[in-house]
């Protein structure tokens, strides 16, 4: 089969022939149909995720029929439609999963980073981590709900009872999470790159009451804030524009370092929080609620052998909402 591999932080990727894989006894073996691009890609890629399993082929929001199943595969079969997201396995024994908390397993096995990923034609999967897709969804539409969706509603859930959220960053995971808060009545106020118009509009066309620039002052104060762009010095300024009691949300795996500021900030019960991972609870909600909206993703798409442009693009801003690997 082909597959995108990476050998090195850094390095360029390359389109490789190598042998189709062989599910394990838990495992299933899919054809792929869509990859989602996904900004945890580019982490690995520059080295600033530094425990990658290489040679890697990286993809974490894959949509794939089953075309083998292990011997010890109970939940799918061969034919079934079914999405695998960045928790790829986790060890079901340490306190964490014992307490509902497999997000945070210390032993956990992840999707395109730990164990290979989807931007290739075919990959296997642990069946008890993949998610049956929803109907109504094509693959090119779906996957992006794999990552940019479930992590990002775990994000979205710690604003709790919020009612006036701000979304710093509006890419894949916020044009997804602005069509659910604005279904469930809330108001999305979305802060794009300075300058941004095309985001902006974007995010207007979503639902969202206001969109502006991270250097401009919001018309409104804020009930929470979740920061999906992977910039510390965002922290202050979310701060800065929340309500006493407010909570701003890291939604990334990786952030640049977070510039000092002065417990003023903070003070008031303010807080921050990050959000790792997610848990396979979070898919089976997200993935009841999402048809409900019905969340809409927008789509680019890019062939196999284009998946190191697909990045590229997505680290200059290239597209709105998400980008997708068909191969």
């Amino acid at each position: 089969m082909n597959a995108i591999i990476l050998r090195g932080a850094g390095q360029p990727l390359q389109l490789e022939e190598i042998p189709i894989p062989e599910p394990a006894e838990n495992e299933v073996l899919l054809k792929v149909r869509a990859c989602g691009i996904c900004r945890t890609d580019l982490h690995i890629l520059d080295g600033e995720l530094t425990q990658p399993k290489l040679p890697l082929v990286l993809g974490h929001q894959i949509v794939g029929i089953v075309e083998k199943t292990g011997r010890a595969v109970t939940r799918f079969s061969p034919g079934d439609r079914v999405g695998v997201p960045w928790l790829g396995k986790t060890c079901n024994t340490c306190p964490f999963c014992r307490r509902g908390q497999e997000n945070l397993c210390e032993d956990a096995v992840f999707t395109g980073y730990t164990r290979p990923g989807g931007f290739a034609e075919y990959t296997t999967a642990n069946e008890q981590f993949c998610f049956p897709i929803p109907e109504g969804y094509p693959d090119v539409q779906a996957a992006p709900l794999l990552c940019a969706g479930l992590i990002g509603y775990r994000a979205y859930r710690f604003t709790g009872t919020a009612e006036v959220l701000g979304f710093y960053g509006f890419g894949s995971a916020a044009h997804i999470l602005c069509q659910i808060a604005v279904y469930q009545g809330k108001d999305v106020l979305a802060f794009t790159r300075p300058g941004d118009r095309k985001s902006q509009k974007f995010a207007r066309s979503l639902g969202a009451v206001w969109a502006g620039g991270t250097d401009e002052t919001p018309p409104v104060s804020l009930d929470a804030a979740i920061i999906f762009a992977p910039a510390g010095h965002l922290v202050p300024l979310a701060l800065q524009a929340i309500k006493p009691g407010g909570v701003v949300v890291c939604a990334g795996i990786h952030m640049s370092d977070i510039p000092a500021f002065p417990y003023e900030m903070l003070w008031q019960e303010r807080s921050i929080r990050s959000v790792a991972n997610l848990t396979r609870q979070d898919g089976v909600e997200f993935l009841q609620l999402a048809p409900q909206v019905p969340v809409q993703t927008n789509v680019t798409t890019y062939p196999l052998n284009q998946t190191g442009k697909a990045l590229e693009d997505l680290r200059q801003g290239h597209f709105e909402g998400s980008a997708v690997v068909v191969p």
